[in-house]
């Protein structure tokens, strides 16, 4: 691979891949080959209270190697894209004039691709659309919602699960109101001169970066090692100090984070232990299909193996490979 950079821009590394691919382990890698510092990507890394679920680095960990937009919310507060926009690029402006290179790290996709490409200006939220919508839900349930959905945006609600209450309510109250999809405004944040603000790449050279598995079952060994795991570490009594706080929910964003919506519902006696690991299993599996889905079509996108295990020796060579990528004066 051969270094594809404009010297004329700032450097920055997108480090992407579905969850359980070794992120984060290649984010800090990379911090120890070059003067960088680490942006957390990632919808859940921002609520405190939720570390082993979310598979958060450890405190040895941002110790060393400190992310940025880690622990910023408690789990009741909603954070959107819009409010990851403003606070990355903050943290982005604040890296870069201290002379080093942003990484950004994490899966969730949209974070991602709003930041590269700008918000488009979509309809305020209406109450009465929106508490309508509810209404249906209440009566017919979300899944028969993601099928309203899929007729008139199937782009968008292949992304979403069919209970992902917030983002299927918005995409349909979105409709309503303008009769625009939201693939539609995602089109119009390229296109768009009335975006919200310039694109990231107008301003940095953006190297995008993914881990890929060649083989999805060593993709879905990985979830399954790691989920175990986080039973091990106490996962089951992290989430039943959030269900025992008593200002929480399932309809809260947080809450429906993979893992936390299966063992709450384990903990609210809805199945038994056996089918909250299925569930949460197969929850994390369709997360990491639609991950590799925003992926696709990613452009200029380099792409390295999931390895089974993620060896230093391994590690180190993604590395040197990646460092081709930048000019030698911003190593």
């Amino acid at each position: 691979m051969t270094a594809d950079t404009d010297p004329n821009k700032p450097p920055i590394f997108f480090v992407m891949g579905p969850t359980a691919s070794g992120k984060t382990d290649l984010a800090m890698a990379l911090c120890n080959n070059m003067p960088a510092d680490i942006i957390s990507v990632d919808s859940t890394l921002v609520y405190r209270q939720m570390d082993i679920g979310t598979a958060k680095p450890t405190a040895d960990e941002l110790e060393g190697f400190p992310h940025r937009l880690v622990n910023i919310c408690d789990p009741s507060e909603p954070y959107s894209a819009a409010n990851f926009c403003a606070d990355a690029e903050r943290e982005i402006d604040d890296i870069v004039s201290n002379g080093r290179i942003p990484i950004l790290v994490g899966g969730t996709m949209m974070y991602f691709k709003a930041l590269l490409d700008g918000l488009a200006d979509m309809p305020e939220s209406d109450p009465a659309t929106r508490k309508a919508i509810a209404a249906e839900a209440e009566a017919h349930g979300w899944p028969a919602l993601h099928d309203q959905l899929k007729k008139i945006d199937p782009e968008y609600a292949s992304q979403l699960h069919p209970n992902h209450s917030q983002r299927i309510s918005r995409a349909l109250e979105v409709y309503r109101i303008s009769g625009t999809t939201m693939t539609e405004f995602r089109a119009r944040q390229v296109s768009d001169k009335g975006c919200e603000r310039r694109s990231l790449s107008d301003r940095f050279h953006v190297i995008s970066l993914a881990l890929l598995p060649d083989d999805r079952s060593v993709l879905h060994q990985r979830i399954e090692q790691r989920f175990l795991a986080m039973l091990e570490q106490g996962f089951i009594e992290e989430v039943r100090a959030l269900y025992g706080r008593g200002d929480l929910h399932l309809d809260l964003p947080s809450m429906r984070a993979v893992g936390y919506r299966q063992v709450w519902q384990f903990l609210d006696g809805q199945y038994d232990y056996q089918t909250m690991i299925d569930k949460s299993l197969a929850a994390t599996r369709q997360l990491a299909k639609r991950q590799l889905t925003w992926l696709r079509d990613w452009p200029d996108l380099h792409r390295f193996p999931v390895d089974q295990d993620m060896k230093q020796s391994t590690l180190q060579k993604k590395v040197e490979l990646i460092l081709n990528f930048l000019p030698i004066k911003s190593i």
